[in-house]
């Protein structure tokens, strides 16, 4: 959904708020995509600050399923995000692009929130997502998931500077 961010500039100090549905149903990164499974509307405040800055401040509140790090099956992983930005509008395009922070979710006088909560998901995703802290994983060998059922794999680590000796073994 886009906001017309040009009503805020018409005077300085002047502060509107917007509760705004979020359209996605999908979170794509460039290793995967996730579904987004409950997603509640941001309230966004926009603030004109002064010297045509303006402050973005709100909360969004989204569920998505993201497969656990061990055993693959998808877990709902909640997100409660807290958003604080300021845009200078002042800065062109190009400028904006050249800053260390991305402002893709500001197009013209444009605000994308879809674009500015992809954004904030993506700096808030976690680097592992478990669907239980004692989750046994999958099989290396048969890709059976050990939390349901076991497997007769041959499990057993040999060190790998002992296989000229085991190759003897078997030869023999």
């Amino acid at each position: 959904m886009l906001i017309n961010l040009s009503e805020v500039f018409t005077s300085e100090g002047k502060v509107k708020e917007y509760p705004v549905a979020i359209e996605a149903d999908v979170l794509e990164s460039g290793l995967s995509s996730y579904s987004i499974i409950r997603k509640e509307p941001a309230v966004l405040t926009i603030s004109n600050i002064g010297e045509r800055k303006l402050l973005i401040e709100g909360t969004v509140k989204v569920s998505l399923l993201i497969p656990c790090s061990r055993c693959l099956q998808d877990v709902s992983t909640e997100f409660s995000l807290e958003v604080s930005k300021t845009v200078d509008m002042k800065q062109t395009e190009e400028e904006r692009m050249k800053d260390l922070e991305d402002f893709s979710y500001i197009l013209g006088y444009n605000l994308d929130v879809d674009q500015l909560v992809r954004n904030e998901l993506y700096v808030n995703l976690p680097m592992k997502v478990l669907c239980d802290d004692n989750c046994k994983g999958i099989c290396n060998r048969c890709g059976t998931n050990l939390n349901y059922e076991t497997c007769d794999c041959d499990i057993t680590e040999l060190d790998p500077r002992m296989a000229v000796i085991r190759d003897i073994f078997k030869k023999a």
